[in-house]
């Protein structure tokens, strides 16, 4: 174990923080984390219409404005990350993010047709503003940036006197920028159009996004990721933060096609979605480990520091926030629950996946607050139907399985104490 530890952190480590410090997937971090109260928005309208606007009849009326609501957030999701994305990239360049964002926004329309099927000209499919849009929205927004960043380091921008207001003279030093960037990609829809193809979105979705959504509906692919999260995590990095931008591009699109599908009374077609991770999988946050401060009151006896701890983690624990716990006990770098916080959240993704995929439980479809309780959390997601009871069994069973998981490796902690006072 020492060796393996050894070469984990001379190998594994300094990568890692690399990648997590990265500015480009630090941007994206941060245009997600910008836009979540137009998601909860649009998922909590969902969530109404469905539930208590549909069980009693003289709230009926509401449901417009539910539509609305989501109308006004998560179907024009792709739209708003690229504003956001663009903006924080930009932001961290110290270059005009305002600019870059709108810049981005305008460009990624440039890449889209300007008529969708016998609609005529000027009808843009709302299927390109969604969640399926994300993978080119991301990839425009941040070549955009880069793009309008060089061109303004390279000063190739028109200067206004000194008396002119600053945010005069600031349009007018994107103007230059700004216009290439744009007609880059009238060019790049050019291109592809002369090529036969439809769209970039469609290039990118037909030859990158589909095939990673069908490989990220894989249970193994899903484990490998929540595992992966806790391995960041036990060195010390914050893993959901740094694969963050992966879980949203892979699993943000399969909640916003769960949520249509039920929206037009079909089958949710995908099993896991991003809140599966946080219904199923991270009870009391990254590595479940809630189970892991039940497991310390049942089991612990000699360990008072650890009681001590859970003591103070549990309250943050219950609303799955569990820095208290990473470092506290701490979880980071500590040999003996190396082994239980690595392989819970597989083992809690695999009971998930077969709970949803068997139809025991109902798929996620609502965009929950990460915050919101275990097993609560699990009924809410999926639509807090009459069905949703089942998803809160599941979650609770996956609750009681990472406890059983935690349960030796924490005696063994507490005997580790027990021989140490002993010597």
């Amino acid at each position: 174990m020492d060796r393996f530890m050894d070469f984990m952190e001379r190998k594994f480590v300094p990568v890692a923080a690399k990648i997590g410090s990265q500015r480009h997937l630090v941007a994206i971090r941060d245009g997600f984390v910008a836009i979540m109260p137009l998601i909860l928005a649009g998922s909590t309208a969902l969530l109404l219409k469905n539930t208590i606007f549909k069980w009693i009849a003289a709230l009926e009326v509401l449901v417009p404005i539910c539509d609305q609501v989501w109308w006004g957030s998560l179907a024009i999701m792709t739209l708003l990350v690229v504003f956001s994305t663009a903006y924080s990239l930009a932001k961290s360049y110290n270059v005009d993010a305002l600019a870059a964002g709108l810049i981005a926004v305008g460009s990624y329309f440039a890449t889209l047709p300007q008529a969708h099927g016998d609609a005529g000209w000027g009808y843009i499919h709302w299927g390109y503003l969604q969640a399926t849009g994300l993978f080119t929205g991301l990839i425009v927004a941040l070549i955009a940036t880069e793009i309008f960043v060089k061109l303004i380091k390279k000063d190739l921008t028109i200067k206004m006197p000194e008396e002119v207001p600053p945010a005069v003279g600031r349009a007018f030093a994107a103007v230059l920028p700004g216009m290439i960037t744009m007609f880059t990609f009238g060019i790049v829809f050019l291109i592809i159009d002369k090529l036969g193809g439809i769209s970039l979105y469609d290039v990118i979705y037909e030859g990158i996004q589909k095939p990673l959504q069908g490989f990220s509906q894989g249970v193994g692919s899903a484990m490998v990721m929540a595992m992966l999260i806790n391995l960041f995590w036990f060195f010390g990095l914050h893993g959901a933060n740094i694969l963050d931008p992966i879980m949203n591009a892979l699993y943000l699109p399969a909640l916003t096609e769960n949520a249509a599908a039920i929206e037009a009374g079909a089958a949710a077609p995908n099993a896991i979605t991003r809140v599966f991770f946080d219904s199923y999988v991270h009870l009391g946050g990254s590595g479940a480990t809630l189970a892991l401060i039940i497991a310390i009151f049942i089991a612990t006896k000699k360990r008072t520091e650890y009681k001590e701890v859970a003591k103070l983690s549990a309250p943050s624990g219950i609303f799955q926030i569990n820095e208290p716990m990473m470092f506290g006990i701490p979880i980071v770098l500590n040999p003996i629950l190396f082994i239980p916080f690595i392989i819970t959240p597989g083992i809690l993704t695999l009971i998930g996946y077969i709970g949803t995929a068997t139809g025991f439980a109902p798929p996620t479809y609502v965009a929950i607050p990460w915050t919101t309780p275990p097993i609560i959390g699990a009924f809410l997601a999926t639509g807090a139907t009459s069905a949703s009871w089942r998803a809160a069994i599941l979650a609770a069973i996956n609750l009681v399985v990472a406890i059983l998981i935690y349960l030796p490796f924490v005696k063994l902690a507490d005997r580790q104490r027990k021989g140490e006072q002993t010597n």
